[in-house]
């Protein structure tokens, strides 16, 4: 059911770990759950009286739980106290929220392409209802989605936005401390959940996924203040989506910089110095790619 081109591709990028990673695809996919802190992080109390649940070793208040149980069908869910999420897509606004959590400051935060809204949702569990997060989504229906989700979860200092990256930029110059940029991509990483993502691929996908990921970041570019961090992330395993975008990026931008990120956890070091990559036959959870950028200079808070 997988493509033959994507196939052929993985065998010449990971040789003798091809066959373990064709292997994750026969295996059921991991699920989970990200606790509120918001509304209460116990899990202990979660796991007596509700779930069975274990925790997410990359992701703060990140939890698996198993095949039995319904997490979306119990009140819980409803009232907000936990956000279903994918496990690996859990790793990218702890990249990028981590340092910052407490460090006091009031940060002006981005999640550039927000829907449905579990990266923004997890990035406000940092933030602790302080400073301002931007969630931005250019699809109208996809961006209600966003906001029901931000409204669910108790979120009060978010503001959901509907418009093109291009349009926020303009109204945003060099405001934000910290950016996410979760770019649409060909989901490569999602094929053991997703059908249609499946159905959907092509070269010729890939090859428009990365072009459009070149100009989201170059927007996000223009937002970020001095000295600001950006988390670059993709669900997919695409090179010329993921390390290609990167080294595209840095010779645009020649005032932003790689940080060297260490992988653990079962993550793996990408094919760029400094970058990672999520795969499932290393780990518990779908494809994830992962980069982060700094801005030349010093940020100044007002």
């Amino acid at each position: 059911m997988l493509p033959q081109e994507f196939l052929e591709r993985m065998e010449n990028m990971l040789w003798e770990e091809y066959p373990a990673f064709l292997k994750s695809y026969d295996i059921a996919r991991y699920q989970a759950l990200r606790l509120n802190p918001q509304k209460g992080d116990d899990a202990s109390f979660l796991n007596r009286m509700v779930f069975s649940l274990e925790r997410v070793p990359w992701a703060e208040h990140g939890y698996y739980y198993t095949a039995q149980d319904t997490p979306g069908k119990h009140p819980y869910h409803e009232a907000g106290v936990y956000y279903i999420q994918e496990p690996s897509a859990m790793a990218p606004a702890a990249l990028l929220m981590e340092e910052a959590a407490e460090d006091g400051v009031e940060h002006r935060v981005l999640d550039l392409c927000a829907a449905p809204g579990g990266k923004s949702t997890q990035i406000a569990s940092y933030m602790k209802g302080k400073g301002i997060l931007i969630c931005n989504e250019i699809h109208p229906a996809r961006a209600k989605i966003l906001s029901e989700n931000v409204e669910r979860m108790g979120i009060r200092n978010a503001i959901v936005t509907n418009e093109t990256p291009q349009k926020l930029a303009e109204h945003f110059p060099v405001y934000f401390d910290r950016i996410l940029v979760d770019a649409p991509c060909s989901g490569e990483g999602m094929f053991r959940k997703n059908e249609e993502a499946r159905e959907e691929w092509s070269p010729e996908n890939v090859a428009l996924c990365a072009k459009r990921q070149d100009e989201i970041l170059d927007c996000a570019a223009e937002m970020l203040m001095p000295g600001g961090t950006m988390v670059y992330s993709t669900c997919t395993f695409a090179p010329d989506e993921n390390e290609g975008s990167m080294e595209r990026f840095l010779e645009r931008h020649p005032e932003f910089s790689l940080q060297k990120l260490s992988p653990a956890n079962g993550m793996t070091a990408g094919m760029l110095e400094g970058t990672i990559r999520l795969y499932p036959h290393h780990l518990n959870g779908e494809g994830h790619f992962l980069a982060m950028l700094r801005k030349e200079g010093e940020v100044v808070y007002p």
